[in-house]
């Protein structure tokens, strides 16, 4: 593989980031409050990095380039696909809030593009390295982020404790890794998988390391008992930001997890999915208990995240085509839900008040009957009632959790999802049944009210027509396994 194919594969990430460098200098020059010319700027380089990554796709192939560094195959570019779609579902979402409280800046343009980049360096690693870099790139892209409001002290904590905790679970990673690195001799991970089928001579040092590698996947992906960050960041930081920690990286999350167990540290399984089953059953379990006390609808969804990233490991844990791509599938669908309930709250602000409480969608019927619909369809989704894609998600996952044996888990998981449907459907209840706190109109952007009509309809349509998703989603995954 000769230095310009390698550099076509990488095209998009090549191009983000002398977009980002270009980006960076212009925003100096632009005056004024708005930053439209940035705004617009952003949305053409996420078009363009979505037709590359298009244009350099091979059909039915996965290509390695620089040397086993970096694997361009059919999962990659969906994930990058749907990142780059929800990065720009973000931007819209957020730019009226951003501009009520002056952060509609190119910092947070600029990080925000930064942490796509580091999300696609994950999505398309096949080395240790390599993953380590996307994931400290988007780590501290968002620690700065979550920060970006300075004068606020409760962001500047959340951003605290996220960057203390992060810092952690980062050292965990490294950790885990130079353990395998220590018993295989490779970093690569296609060969490590055949170092560790063929046998290594110290094979407690392996399982010392891959524990260590899973406390590490369990801090990014914020399950239990890992979890302590989830809530005060997601409550701490600004809306905006909080919707961008809860979809896009979660993308990129799954792929990490895929390619170090499912790839990587696949002759494993029998140690690692042991693990898993405790923390998706933790999570499980207490994020759907510990939501129902929230008053802050930012602290529940944050809560709800911990209970939906213990759904994904039970995808993760039932291991072959069916239970990775439900995963995959389980992922998706969580992003596009997570957006629309964030977008939803970023609608409903406005200047000086943030509509963060549960208090604060009360009679919203009466306000909107349109917004309050849409809010049903994605509490609905949530929940997993049907015809709602949320319950086509879940079913997927647990119908590959009772073909690999695990009926007691997925009875589990049922008796907890429908425990967590209550605080889902209280806010159903609050939109429809109270009297509204406030009659102050709701003010909206034509593209934002489009954009949330969109999310919140498919849904519904997702949850109706899922095959083509599903599909997607398996023959990825099928390919990604296949790559070794």
């Amino acid at each position: 593989m000769n230095l310009a194919t390698d550099l076509i594969h990488a095209g998009a990430e090549i191009f983000l980031l002398v977009m980002v460098s270009i980006i960076l200098i212009a925003d100096l020059f632009v005056t004024g409050r708005s930053k439209m010319f940035t705004y617009l700027l952003v949305q053409l380089t996420l078009l363009g990095c979505a037709l590359i990554t298009v244009s350099t796709h091979e059909p039915g192939v996965a290509v390695t380039a620089f040397n086993g560094m970096f694997v361009d195959d059919l999962m990659a570019d969906v994930l990058k696909l749907l990142s780059y779609l929800a990065v720009s579902a973000l931007l819209i979402y957020s730019r009226g809030y951003l501009l009520a409280r002056g952060l509609f800046s190119g910092e947070f343009m600029v990080l925000t593009l930064f942490a796509l980049l580091g999300m696609m360096v994950m999505i398309s690693a096949c080395n240790f390295v390599t993953l380590y870099i996307g994931l400290e790139l988007l780590a501290l892209s968002l620690y700065a982020l979550v920060a970006l409001q300075r004068d606020s002290a409760v962001a500047t904590e959340a951003a605290m404790k996220y960057f203390v905790l992060g810092a952690l679970a980062s050292g965990l990673l490294l950790y885990g890794m130079s353990m395998l690195y220590g018993a295989t001799g490779t970093l690569d991970i296609y060969k490590m998988s055949v170092a560790i089928e063929l046998g290594v001579n110290n094979k407690a040092l392996l399982v010392f390391g891959l524990v260590f590698i899973v406390a590490g996947l369990a801090f990014k992906l914020g399950v239990v008992p890992f979890h302590m960050w989830v809530p005060d960041v997601y409550h701490g930081a600004p809306t905006a930001m909080t919707m961008l920690i809860s979809t896009a990286p979660k993308l990129a999350a799954f792929a990490f997890t895929m390619r170090i167990l499912a790839d990587g540290l696949q002759p494993l399984m029998i140690h690692w999915s042991g693990m898993l089953v405790i923390l998706a059953m933790l999570s499980i379990a207490l994020g759907n208990v510990a939501a129902i006390a929230q008053t802050n609808l930012k602290r529940m969804f944050a809560y709800s995240t911990i209970a939906h990233m213990g759904f994904l490991l039970l995808g993760v844990l039932s291991g072959g085509i069916e239970g990775y791509g439900s995963a995959m599938f389980y992922a998706v669908v969580y992003v596009l839900m997570s957006m629309g309930g964030f977008g939803m709250i970023l609608l409903l602000s406005r200047e000086g008040f943030e509509a963060d409480k549960l208090s604060d969608f009360k009679g919203l019927n009466q306000r909107s009957p349109w917004l309050a619909f849409m809010m049903l369809l994605l509490m609905f989704a949530m929940a997993g009632v049907p015809p709602t894609v949320g319950f086509y998600a879940k079913f997927a996952v647990l119908e590959a959790v009772v073909q690999t044996g695990h009926i007691p888990l997925a009875i589990f998981a049922v008796m907890f999802s429908l425990i967590g449907a209550f605080f889902y459907l209280r806010i159903v209840k609050l939109m429809y049944f109270d009297t509204p706190e406030s009659h102050e109109p709701i003010n909206m952007q034509p593209d934002t009210a489009l954009l949330i009509s969109i999310n919140s309809i498919a849904v519904l349509l997702l949850g109706i027509l899922p095959g083509t998703l599903m599909s997607v989603c398996a023959v990825s995954v099928q390919q990604s396994l296949l790559l070794h």
